[in-house]
């Protein structure tokens, strides 16, 4: 039972994440993108079922959103590596960091080598994005999900 409830939560994650990064498509690719569905990567502090869940929804929204083999592999492995740290995170007010500053660095070489554009450009533009999604919507849901957690993450 508890390894269905762990798949069952996985995938439904991935499944919500991608939904949502294509759902706002225009917003979530390209140079300059604030991907709303990276506000679920607060979601390992409620279950590590998330983190799995993140990587896989993160690799099919990028095979959706026409980067390349680049994006799918090293982009969904930024997903991949911020999940995990963002499990590990100590407080609260930290969990959205580690999206910000792991795809900040990694996305933004990601763009830069697709796009052609100025390194330190697309770091930042990925960052404010990833400040806007994991902290501007992210942390909200940490604060809202905390109330029903023992309900929801069984």
């Amino acid at each position: 039972m508890k390894k269905t409830n762990y798949l069952v939560q996985a995938a439904l994650i991935g499944a919500i994440y991608v939904v949502f990064t294509v759902l706002f498509a225009p917003y979530s690719y390209g140079p300059i993108q604030v991907r709303i569905s990276e506000a679920l990567t607060v979601l390992p502090m409620f279950t590590p079922a998330a983190i799995p869940g993140l990587y896989v929804g993160c690799i099919v929204a990028n095979i959706y959103g026409g980067g390349g083999i680049i994006d799918i592999v090293f982009g969904s492995l930024a997903t991949l590596i911020a999940a995990y740290l963002s499990y590990k995170m100590p407080k609260k007010w930290l969990v959205p960091m580690p999206p910000v500053i792991v795809n900040g660095i990694i996305v933004g070489f990601i763009l830069n080598y697709i796009y052609d554009a100025p390194l330190l450009a697309t770091m930042g533009w990925v960052t404010v994005g990833q400040l806007i999604a994991c902290y501007g919507l992210g942390y909200p849901l940490i604060v809202t999900l905390e109330k029903y957690k023992n309900k929801i993450f069984k």
